[in-house]
């Protein structure tokens, strides 16, 4: 069954698998020399890596599907962000790259002489920035397709999100995404997790979604989380 985000809420994923580390390379382009920043805003679920797979809450995970961005990259005008904030460059001016392989979406980013420019190349070169993020829309924008389905895994039950198609907002490093690298990093009091919680209810259509239990289960992923980050 398919079914969208309820109030078409932004959604923003902040990604620390090990391919969406961001990196700064010099490329010569006649006799100057360009700075590109790279890495991958988003990585393709697969089977054989957990690190794919995004826990939204305890028993409740997210996938993104090859294919997600095809369209994005035929239509959108993203922004390269960096830390979700400081504007590096756009997709419709050339200053931003996108492509599709076979592990995600990939971004590059002519650095500009500018203070978020400057100061996010000597930070990745420090290593203070640690990951990559992306924000998009499935509901609420230009398109969006997500299919809800229900696996068992170890004798449990386990809700899956797919994410098949969306609208592409903005790419770009982060300084650390600050959950593990299976987490999605929504916090439980967030409009975004209630238009998860929404569209989940809808899938299920039921009234008996208990959202306490999962507020619960959010609260203790966040626990897990910032007692490994002390």
């Amino acid at each position: 069954m398919n079914k969208q985000a309820i109030n078409g809420q932004p959604e923003r994923r902040d990604m620390n698998h090990a391919r969406c580390i961001a990196s700064v390379e010099t490329r010569n382009e006649g006799d100057d020399k360009q700075q590109v920043i790279v890495g991958y805003a988003a990585v393709f679920h697969r089977e054989d890596d957990p690190g794919t797979e995004y826990r939204l809450w305890g028993d409740t995970v997210e996938r993104i599907m090859p294919g997600a961005f095809d369209e994005a990259l035929k239509d959108d005008d993203v922004r390269a962000l960096v830390d979700h904030q400081g504007l590096l460059g756009r997709t419709a001016s050339g200053t931003c790259r996108l492509s599709v392989d076979k592990v995600g979406l990939r971004y590059e980013i002519d650095v500009a002489d500018t203070t978020d420019g400057r100061d996010t190349v000597v930070s990745l070169d420090r290593g203070d920035l640690d990951g990559s993020s992306f924000a998009f829309r499935t509901n609420g924008g230009k398109r969006g397709e997500v299919k809800w389905s229900e696996e068992t895994r170890d004798g449990d039950t386990l809700y899956v999100r797919e994410i098949h198609n969306l609208e592409l907002l903005d790419v770009g490093p982060v300084k650390f995404p600050a959950y593990q690298a299976t987490t999605s990093g929504l916090r439980s009091d967030s409009p975004e997790l209630a238009d998860l919680r929404d569209e989940f209810a809808a899938w299920r259509s039921s009234d008996e979604t208990d959202f306490e239990e999962i507020d619960r289960m959010m609260d203790v992923d966040l626990a897990i989380a910032a007692a490994q980050l002390t």
